[in-house]
């Protein structure tokens, strides 16, 4: 089956980084506002989800979620987390490595879609 989320080897290379430094982590694809709609990482107990978020899967271990809103516009894509130069969110833990996650997608193939059952 298919995965919802997936990440390059550059971004897990920084997620273990992460982990080592801060211990289990989580992402929550932000929907816009101060931060734009980048890949937020966050300890793993500094973030609250709730009903309204939707666990696509896990990354380097880590869960990584969306909001049910977003997610009903990003449903039919697979997301691939990324690392590029640059700073990150500002409450996201990659910030003062100069490097923030990205996220790349492509669409799912209709036999993907029929197995996920989109």
């Amino acid at each position: 089956m298919a995965d919802r989320v997936t990440a390059t080897p550059a971004a897990l290379e920084l997620i273990e980084k992460l982990q080592k430094r801060h211990g289990d982590l989580m992402f929550h694809q932000s929907g816009g506002c101060c931060d734009g709609s980048s890949p937020m990482c966050y300890p793993r107990e500094d973030f609250r989800t709730g009903e309204s978020d939707v666990l696509l899967g896990e990354i380097g271990g880590t869960p990584f979620y969306m909001s049910k809103d977003q997610y009903e516009y990003w449903k039919h894509t697979q997301l691939i987390i990324d690392v590029v130069d640059g700073r990150g969110g500002m409450f996201s833990l990659e910030g003062p490595e100069g490097k923030r996650f990205f996220t790349r997608s492509r669409v799912f193939s209709d036999e993907e879609r029929r197995e996920l059952q989109l």
